[in-house]
C-alpha cells in the first residue's frame, strides 16, 4: 500500500506505506547517530553506560505502529552488534533479538492507554525501555555472559535513569509530531 499523505483511512499497523518506510529510516538513522556520536550513552558510576539509543524505536512505534518500531529496534540491534566492544554484544541473540521487541511492546502499551495521551506515552517509554533492559540482560545471563546478580544490579541502576530519559525524550518528540499529524488530518478533511 502506498501512502501519499494524510487521508481518512490509515494503513494497517502491520503494513508499510511510503511514509512508514521513511519514518523508520529517519528514526533508525537517529538511533545510529546517537551511537556513532556517543550522545546515546549515559555514563554511569558502574562503569557500564546506560543508553537512550532505543528511544527512536519507542517513538516510531507510538507514531507509526509496531512494525515500524520493530524495524527501528532491529536496526538498533544490528548497529549494536556491528559496533560491539563487549563479548555479550557480539552475540546476535543478545544484541539484536531483544531489540526487535522494544517497539512492539511500547506500541501495545501505548495503544492500551491511548485515551490519556500523556499517560500512554509515559507508559510506552517505560515499557519499551524495560523491554530493552530486561530482555538484553536476561539473554546475557542465559547465554552465560553475566551472572544473575550482576544483571539485576545493572538492570536497577541503569533501568531507572533510562526510563526517565526515555519518557522525557518521547514526550518531547511524540507530542508535537502527533499534533502535526492531527492538524494534517483535519486540513485534509476540510479540503
Amino acid at each position: 500500500m502506498t501512502d501519499f499523505g494524510p487521508s481518512n483511512t490509515r494503513p494497517s499497523n502491520y503494513s508499510l506505506s511510503v511514509r512508514r518506510i521513511v519514518v523508520a529510516g529517519v528514526l533508525a538513522a537517529v538511533a545510529i547517530l546517537l551511537g556513532v556520536t556517543r550522545l546515546g550513552f549515559i555514563p554511569m558510576p558502574t562503569g557500564i553506560n546506560a543508553t537512550i539509543m532505543h528511544v527512536p524505536a519507542i517513538i516510531g512505534a507510538v507514531v507509526e505502529g509496531p512494525l515500524v518500531g520493530a524495524i527501528i529496534g532491529t536496526i538498533f540491534g544490528i548497529f549494536s552488534l556491528v559496533n560491539a566492544t563487549q563479548p555479550l554484544f557480539m552475540d546476535p541473540l543478545v544484541a539484536i533479538l531483544p531489540r526487535i521487541f522494544i517497539g512492539i511492546t511500547a506500541y501495545y502499551a501505548y495503544a492500551a492507554l491511548r485515551r490519556n495521551e500523556w499517560l500512554a506515552l509515559g507508559v510506552a517509554a517505560a515499557v519499551g525501555t524495560l523491554t530493552n533492559t530486561a530482555l538484553v540482560l536476561t539473554m546475557a545471563t542465559l547465554r552465560g555472559y553475566l551472572p544473575a546478580n550482576v544483571a539485576l544490579t545493572v538492570g536497577v541502576t541503569h533501568g531507572i535513569p533510562e526510563i526517565i530519559v526515555a519518557a522525557i525524550v518521547t514526550y518531547a518528540v511524540a507530542v508535537p509530531w502527533k499534533r502535526l499529524d492531527t492538524g494534517r488530518a483535519q486540513r485534509a478533511r476540510r479540503v
